[in-house]
């Protein structure tokens, strides 16, 4: 009998087992606050220590740089509005590629006084030299580069980056990165990185467990004011469970990084070249990218309605678009890309786990040509 495939890892990862097993007894049976004095409390703090322990070994960072949040967007904004409010006002400067979790704040801040200036990034998502030189002479006080993009997987080059970033504090959303490549914050550190945002829930981890990893001379103001908790960065009785899956989640995906990525690295492969025999073209092909992502778009095909077609087929993948209610606008990463918005509104995004395997890509292979066929029929009958 086939059963549903799951191919949307950069949207959630399904919850491991193991991390499950670590995490129930602090949902069901130990009972304490961290900041508690007795036994109840110490031990609640000891399996948080551990556990900030466990995420800063895979991150390559010191456990007092690891700043709990509730996941990447929290950790954005911590970072952004957090470093903004100690100084005074500038140039704020991100990649047209970034999240709403960087946008959005540095729309807020356009509104404090901060200028935001957005670096351009090459028809393949890579920041493009050129307009980052000339967004680095205005002398930006912060600036952020996502290291591995959402939507198409295309790696940028955070340590080259931050080296020319000279007098600037510059962060990076790792959130896609954790576990799918090596991330190291003290090399990257020394190159001039000076925050990474990463989330649980995009290696195995819980939802509603993340963090901002922080060089320590970075003063920040908290968002969120009360008992002190998380270095007085991050007020509020810390979510126990969460915390403790994040950290053997982490361990977990720092464990199988080598193995995976070759072995999911083969399954993207095999998929483009199915992909390509369906006339697809993949975005962002040229660059260096994540090793489980697959963007792209069939001629004259809607990619809302693909989707909701091969969710019925029974293979949950993603949209490029952002719809509204008034008119459906492409993917800002592909206007920033200059993908021909005809091409855009057709972006549909695979994106492997370790879980998946030969036989499901073939399946969705087969299920694609056939929905094809059968919205191909359907345009011509309609025209």
């Amino acid at each position: 009998m086939f059963a549903p495939v799951y191919l949307d890892h950069n949207a959630t990862t399904p919850l491991d087992p193991r991390v499950l097993e670590a995490m129930l007894p602090h949902l069901s049976g130990r009972c304490g606050n961290a900041s508690s004095r007795h036994e109840y409390g110490r031990a609640a703090r000891r399996a948080i220590d551990e556990a900030r322990g466990r995420v800063a070994a895979a991150l390559g960072a010191h456990p007092t740089e690891v700043v709990f949040t509730s996941g990447g967007s929290e950790a954005n904004n911590l970072f952004l509005k957090g470093a903004a409010a100690c100084m005074k006002p500038g140039v704020l400067a991100h990649s047209a590629l970034e999240h709403p979790s960087v946008r959005e704040p540095a729309r807020e801040l356009s509104r404090r006084g901060w200028r935001t200036a957005e670096i351009a990034v090459d028809a393949d998502g890579r920041v493009d030299p050129e307009s980052y030189a000339a967004i680095l002479a205005e002398g930006p006080r912060l600036v952020s580069v996502m290291l591995a993009n959402n939507e198409t997987g295309a790696l940028q080059d955070i340590a080259a980056l931050a080296e020319r970033a000279a007098g600037a504090w510059f962060h990076s959303d790792a959130v896609q990165a954790l576990g799918r490549v090596a991330v190291d914050f003290r090399a990257l550190n020394a190159a001039g990185v000076h925050a990474l945002s990463v989330s649980a829930h995009k290696i195995n981890g819980p939802i509603g467990a993340g963090a901002l990893v922080v060089d320590k001379r970075v003063e920040l103001q908290a968002l969120v004011a009360g008992g002190g908790q998380e270095r007085g960065l991050r007020s509020g009785t810390e979510n126990v469970a969460a915390i403790v899956g994040f950290g053997l989640a982490c361990e977990i995906a720092a464990a199988r990084l080598a193995d995976d990525g070759a072995d999911v690295a083969a399954l993207r492969d095999e998929l483009e070249r199915g992909l390509a025999r369906l006339g697809a073209t993949v975005f962002g092909q040229r660059a260096k990218r994540l090793a489980n992502t697959s963007y792209f778009a069939l001629p004259e095909i809607d990619g809302e309605t693909l989707v909701a077609k091969l969710d019925r087929a029974g293979f949950a993948v993603a949209s490029g678009s952002a719809c509204s209610s008034a008119a459906p606008e492409p993917s800002h990463v592909l206007r920033a890309m200059a993908v021909a918005p005809e091409l855009a509104r057709g972006a549909v995004r695979v994106s492997l786990g370790h879980d998946n395997n030969e036989q499901q890509v073939a399946d969705f292979l087969a299920a694609l040509s056939a929905t094809l066929t059968q919205l191909r029929r359907l345009r011509a009958l309609a025209g």
